[in-house]
């Protein structure tokens, strides 16, 4: 197999359970998938599993959750077997995560650029002056203007978009094999959303990453992604091109493409989905 075609993860038959006072919630049943050197959507409905997924493979779940899987391998890493202390060295250099809105993920009481710098400090070792320089040339990749500015700012000091902008900075300046984007982009407008994503996909491209993008957005998918994975219920009932999406044959895929209006197919009433029991069996 072509070094560019292996998978960065493979994920086989992962199941996240959560104890409650009713008994035990399987939120994610029996996934399986691989990532390579790609783009990734994971789309469905609130519930569905999307971000649980991306957190049981982070290993960020609460200490009750139960994760159990045939396997969870990251690169040379078994992602099941690892200690807590390999999951930190992981976390932020090897696989990152970019989180819904910068207001609650960034630190209220530091600089947006100490945040940024303090990543590469933690895992490469680098002294303070060297961290400064390489926070500022990110900061400058993404298309901030005056970044020597922009390093000495709060996050409640910044726009929407340009902390979503940062967020990108922090997660891609130790150049990680594969980021997770938690609908990175649905707190932003449409404008400045597809200027964050056209940001996000020259620097992928650029560092031949993976990216498994979680969204609820359909359309967005589409045009963003390479690959798409269906979920329901906590399982996925489809994993098609993201080129074909329009082709998909599983009834809940084609239900959220016909609720989904439309220009070039105006309609006075969208379908309502109808769901059936059978898409949650096994």
């Amino acid at each position: 197999m072509p070094e560019q075609s292996k998978p960065i993860l493979s994920v086989k038959n992962m199941s996240v359970q959560f104890p409650t006072l009713s008994g035990v919630v399987t939120a994610v049943n029996n996934v399986s998938f691989d990532v390579g050197r790609e783009k990734v959507g994971i789309i469905g409905e609130s519930g569905s599993g999307k971000s649980t997924t991306g957190r049981a493979i982070m290993r960020l779940q609460p200490a009750t959750a139960h994760v159990i899987a045939d396997e969870m391998r990251f690169e040379d890493v078994d992602l099941l077997t690892a200690s807590e202390s390999e999951m930190r060295a992981i976390r932020g250099r090897r696989i990152s995560m970019i989180l819904q809105d910068p207001k609650y993920s960034l630190n209220p009481v530091m600089t947006v650029g100490e945040q940024i710098a303090e990543t590469v400090i933690l895992h490469e070792r680098l002294g303070r002056r060297a961290a400064r320089e390489r926070t500022l040339a990110m900061l400058e990749r993404v298309n901030i203007r005056d970044p020597q500015r922009v390093f000495n700012l709060y996050p409640h000091e910044v726009s929407g978009g340009m902390g979503q902008r940062i967020m990108i900075s922090m997660m891609l300046i130790s150049s990680p094999s594969l980021i997770i984007a938690d609908e990175p982009t649905s707190a932003l407008d449409v404008t400045v959303r597809q200027q964050v994503l056209s940001i996000l996909d020259d620097l992928i491209r650029e560092r031949n990453i993976g990216l498994i993008f979680i969204s609820h957005d359909l359309n967005l998918v589409k045009s963003f992604c390479d690959r798409v994975i269906i979920m329901y219920a906590g399982r996925i009932v489809e994993t098609i091109e993201a080129s074909k999406l329009d082709q998909a044959t599983h009834p809940y895929t084609c239900g959220l493409l016909e609720a989904l209006p439309s220009l070039d197919r105006p309609r006075d009433r969208l379908e309502t989905l109808k769901r059936q029991a059978s898409w949650a069996e096994a």
